[in-house]
C-alpha cells in the first residue's frame, strides 16, 4: 500500500532540511580544523590536533553516510554539535573522558555485572556515542 503523496513530500523535505543541516555540520568541522590552535601553542601539536579533526569527520561522517533513522540521525547530529562545542570550550579536539567507578552505578536491586554494564550504556554522554566504535 502506497502512503498518500503529501505524506512523501513532507518526507523529503524533511530529509532535505536534515541533509542540509548535516552538510552544514560537516563544513563547519573543516572551517573549524583550518582555524584551529592547539592550547600548547606549539605548531607539532596544531597540525596533529588538526589532522585528528579531520580524519575523525571523515570516519564519522562515511560510517553514518547511509543511515535513513531520522531519530538515529539527529542523535548523530546531537553528537557532533556537543563535540564540537566542548572541543571549543575546553580547547581540546578529542572526547573528554569520563570516569566512572567499575560497579559505581546503583541498579534496583542486584549489582549484577550486566546491570552495571547496561547502566554505563545508558549513562555514557552523547558526545561520546561513537567513540569506543571508531577509536
Amino acid at each position: 500500500m502506497r502512503l498518500p503523496i503529501l505524506l512523501d513530500a513532507a518526507e523529503n523535505e524533511m530529509t532535505t532540511a536534515t541533509r542540509q543541516e548535516v552538510l552544514s555540520l560537516y563544513r563547519s568541522i573543516f572551517r573549524l580544523a583550518r582555524k584551529w590552535q592547539a592550547a600548547s601553542g606549539q605548531m607539532e601539536d596544531t597540525m596533529e590536533e588538526k589532522q585528528y579533526i579531520l580524519n575523525e569527520a571523515r570516519t564519522l561522517f562515511r560510517k553514518n553516510k547511509n543511515l535513513t533513522d531520522t531519530d538515529l540521525i539527529k542523535q548523530c547530529i546531537d553528537e557532533c554539535t556537543a563535540r564540537i562545542e566542548i572541543g571549543l570550550h575546553y580547547q581540546i579536539p578529542y572526547p573528554r573522558p569520563i570516569h566512572l567507578p567499575p560497579m559505581g552505578l546503583t541498579p534496583l536491586r542486584g549489582r549484577g555485572l550486566r546491570t552495571q554494564e547496561k547502566l554505563r550504556k545508558l549513562s555514557k554522554p552523547v558526545y561520546l556515542m561513537s567513540h569506543d566504535e571508531v577509536s
